[in-house]
């Protein structure tokens, strides 16, 4: 039974008194989801609909015509939809290489006549017929982009650093900084397996510390590879302190379990707790893995979203682990089969860059995966290939670039050239300005860094790297590149000669023919990074468009002086190159864009470019040159069945 105390006698007071203040609310506690409201949401669409234009106008998929009623930097797309016609008008500028700078302020959307909100989801639902995506893998597709517009979202309301702190910034407050992923492709921040949560808490832009999960697993079922000079004993001394050594060999005691039989192995907390431990159950019951617990040191994840710095201990590796979540045109994990050639392979590149002069001249070395492991004692290593259950169980170690660091130096990811901060104003811009040196100067310093030694590469030695942003560090001095650190180099590199190879790097070879080759600088620098850095320095007022892609072929006019007798027939002043288009393989198959043992047959292709470093080629882009003879426009070739301005 329950009693009520019965309440105190009420009686006047002698005197009026005032009234206590209420006391404060406790505010709510934030929740992972709350960056998802209209104003964040807008912002987004906004930013990733300018995008979806420049990006696929570029790739040649839609073809913005004049709309010369309203200005001579007018545009218009048209569209004939199911709800009515659909019109997007904004104001551009069309540069080298087919490079829409789209003034995102001005683009408004009308259906039937009436104006719309800016939508992506929507725009690629009117340009389904042109972009090609199948019904079966629309909904992904869709997805995806959605997934990209939450990451922006939570960017916006998060905040962040400026592009003039970030200049004084170190490596990780950088990465998590980037905002833009990918330059090139669309939906570049999927992620697709990360719940709101997990987001929050794995997600580079959280910038929160993560504990990774460690198995022991059956040395039977597994292996170990290591680079030269390094043992896997010495690997795990390196990478985890004796007490914590002894703690896992306890666990492994307390099970009756014989420490000598197991090796160790790193996994992301979403893949223990998605993947392996009901995945992999049957493999984890029966001990042929084995939870040891968390790491002591905490990592911070890097823009590769798999990779992770190791921010309690900067001398110990990069970790890089299987993440079975869908991201980019690719499930994230990584193949046993592959990480068995990983540090042999980084071996022999390192080798061969730390002993051409050309290259050490050049500031630029490899960061070297130096040891991987892979698990393939479960079933679905007996079942047919391709399997991408095959990929969940494997992680490896990669060199952190503080070693490479002189007094005065630091590191960041090249990503962060392309950067812009919250207010608009860009990393590049600012750091060209804190240097004190001539523009023109400035990029002579990057590209000496960065493009002349992948030319080099490519002329000398037939090898190419796949060179975006994320996969370079950039070296800096008093804000000028000063070197460049390569990196993801296992299941990147490519040799495209029959030159001879050692047996364990067999694995990298693809020949091609020499217009191929020259592609891994036309697509993979010309127009995958330079175009970007082009548009951001141009439209800053840095530097004209002339005189940045003179500056270019300067560099490589320069290179081709100083190596008069290579050998090499590839030829990168030739007037035009193919157009390989990276959101076209992604609309192909969202699922995997290319096959990785066959990567030059995935290519696709849409007509050829004109090569803005020319011989002869013109100083401005800026202009009304038309069709596959000149610049951007919209008589270049499309779709099938598609014409200027409305398609």
């Amino acid at each position: 039974m329950t009693t009520r105390t019965a309440p105190a006698p009420r009686t006047a007071p002698a005197a009026r008194t005032a009234r206590p203040a209420p006391a404060a609310r406790t505010a709510p506690t934030p929740h992972p989801a709350d960056h998802l409201t209209p104003e964040h949401l807008a912002a987004a669409q906004r930013h990733l609909v300018t995008k979806a234009l420049a990006e696929f106008a570029h790739e040649r998929l839609l073809a913005p015509a004049r709309d010369r009623a309203a200005g001579p930097d007018a545009y218009v797309v048209g569209l004939d939809t199911p709800a009515g016609d659909v019109a997007y008008r904004f104001r551009a500028r069309r540069l080298a290489l087919e490079h829409w700078v789209i003034d995102q302020g001005t683009i408004t959307r009308q259906v039937a006549g009436a104006p719309a909100d800016l939508d992506v989801l929507d725009l690629v639902l009117e340009l389904q017929p042109l972009l090609g995506i199948g019904d079966d893998l629309l909904a992904v597709y869709l997805e995806e982009l959605s997934a990209t517009l939450a990451s922006a979202a939570y960017r916006r309301a998060h905040g962040g650093p400026t592009s003039a702190e970030l200049l004084h910034a170190d490596l990780a407050t950088v990465e998590q900084a980037m905002t833009e992923g990918h330059p090139s492709f669309v939906a570049n921040n999927g992620r697709i397996g990360f719940g709101v949560a997990e987001h929050d808490a794995y997600a580079p832009e959280a910038g929160r510390p993560v504990r990774l999960v460690w198995l022991a697993a059956r040395r039977a079922l597994s292996h170990v590879a290591t680079g030269a000079g390094l043992t896997e004993d010495a690997l795990y001394r390196h990478e985890l302190d004796a007490p914590t050594r002894a703690r896992f060999e306890a666990r492994l005691r307390v099970l009756g379990l014989d420490p000598a039989d197991y090796r160790y192995l790193p996994v992301h907390p979403w893949q223990w707790e998605h993947r392996v431990a009901v995945t992999f159950a049957p493999d984890v019951a029966r001990r042929d893995l084995v939870l040891l617990g968390e790491s002591d040191d905490t990592y911070r994840a890097q823009q590769s979203i798999r990779t992770f710095l190791n921010t309690d201990r900067p001398d110990r590796h990069y970790v890089k682990t299987a993440l079975a979540i869908q991201n980019m045109g690719f499930l994230r994990g990584l193949s046993p089969a592959y990480m068995r050639a990983t540090p042999a392979i980084n071996d022999w590149v390192a080798d061969l860059v730390d002993t051409d002069p050309e290259l050490v001249g050049c500031g630029v070395r490899v960061l070297r995966e130096r040891a991987s492991v892979g698990y393939t004692g479960d079933v679905y290593h007996r079942t047919p290939q391709p399997n991408a259950h095959r990929k969940m169980l494997a992680a490896l170690w990669r060199e952190q670039p503080f070693a490479y660091l002189a007094p005065g130096q630091r590191a960041t990811t090249m990503a962060a050239l392309l950067h812009r901060d919250a207010a608009g104003d860009a990393f590049a811009t600012a750091a060209v300005r804190a240097s004190g040196l001539d523009p023109a100067d400035w990029l002579r310093a990057y590209l000496r860094v960065y493009l002349r030694p992948l030319v080099h590469c490519v002329r000398a030695h037939d090898l190419a790297f796949m060179p975006h942003g994320e996969n370079v560090l950039l070296v800096w001095q008093d804000h000028v590149p000063v070197g460049a650190l390569l990196k993801d180099i296992g299941e990147e590199v490519a040799v495209l000669s029959a030159r001879p190879l050692p047996p364990e790097v067999e694995r990298v070879r693809a020949v091609v023919d020499d217009d191929e080759k020259a592609l891994a600088i036309f697509t993979d620098v010309l127009d995958g990074v330079l175009r970007h850095l082009a548009a951001v320095l141009v439209t800053d007022g840095v530097l004209t468009e002339g005189t940045f892609w003179g500056v270019v072929a300067e560099t490589i006019d320069a290179h081709a002086a100083d190596h008069p007798d290579l050998p090499s027939g590839v030829d990168l002043r030739a007037p035009r190159f193919a157009h390989s288009c990276l959101n076209r393989l992604q609309l192909r198959n969202t699922l995997q864009m290319v096959d990785l043992a066959d990567q030059s047959s995935s290519l696709v292709y849409a007509g050829t470019l004109a090569n803005p470093v020319a011989r002869g080629a013109v100083a401005g882009h800026d202009d009304d040159r038309t069709g596959e003879a000149g610049g951007p426009t919209a008589e270049a070739p499309v779709a099938a069945g598609a014409t200027p301005g409305t398609v």
